[in-house]
């Protein structure tokens, strides 16, 4: 009774007609479920309940899939908001885009990993990129600043940071061959990321746990960031 229920329900699915935006919505939904590394053709199409070679049809390989869950993800991003200043529409959009990724965390790897091997930025991110330099230029930035601003932002404007390390709470790089290392012989040879480390340690009854607050750090960059371009721009 089971395995006919099942199948019931797989042929029920089939009947709702396959579209690029249902194969890409799965996949999704199943990359936030295991990781994207478990993602498959053939995982996307048992959860559709349909024959894998049935989703070709609308993504042509995993490159496309990847790329068009990429621009799910960037709609999920808050539009601009209308009549407020350029400074605090730049970090609405930003911190939207944040709360999308954490809501999809395999999104920051895939979107380096696709920005590197890509030509150019999938459409929708060409067109998220282009609405927020519409925000700088709206906010009477010359062209040139505009330029500076989105390097200096870097991935922020897609609400990730770059780490210079993994934070662990241990203070040092994770994965590094001071590993093995007694917490004060790491203390004696590297005094400096010792003394950093005990400052900003938090309790360990701490919401964010040990290490650092990556909300407020993000936050404080991009404070930072939108802070010195303000000066910059009241300089022109």
């Amino acid at each position: 009774m089971v395995e006919i229920a099942t199948q019931a329900g797989a042929v029920a699915r089939a009947r709702v007609p396959l579209n690029r935006a249902r194969v890409l919505s799965t996949a999704v939904a199943l990359a936030d479920e295991g990781g994207v590394d478990a993602l498959s053709m053939r995982r996307i199409a048992q959860a559709l309940g349909v024959v894998p070679m049935a989703l070709y049809k609308h993504v042509a390989n995993k490159n496309e899939l990847l790329d068009g869950m990429i621009d799910v993800l960037v709609g999920e991003i808050d539009p601009p908001v209308e009549g407020i200043g350029w400074k605090a529409a730049v970090r609405r959009r930003v911190l939207s885009a944040r709360r999308m990724l954490l809501r999809h965390p395999w999104a920051p790897e895939v979107i380096e990993a696709r920005m590197k091997t890509r030509a150019a930025p999938t459409p929708a991110l060409l067109e998220y990129l282009d609405s927020m330099i519409g925000v700088f230029r709206a906010g009477g930035f010359p062209v040139d600043l505009v330029h500076h601003a989105l390097h200096v932002m870097g991935s922020r404007l897609l609400g990730f940071s770059q780490e210079l390390f993994v934070d662990n709470g241990s203070g040092r790089p994770a994965d590094s061959d001071t590993d093995a290392l007694a917490p004060a012989e790491m203390a004696a040879r590297f005094p400096h990321l010792a003394e950093l480390a005990m400052a900003v340690a938090h309790d360990a009854d701490s919401v964010v746990g040990s290490g650092c607050d990556d909300q407020y750090e993000f936050e404080f960059a991009l404070d930072l960031t939108l802070d010195g371009l303000e000066r910059l721009l009241n300089a022109v």
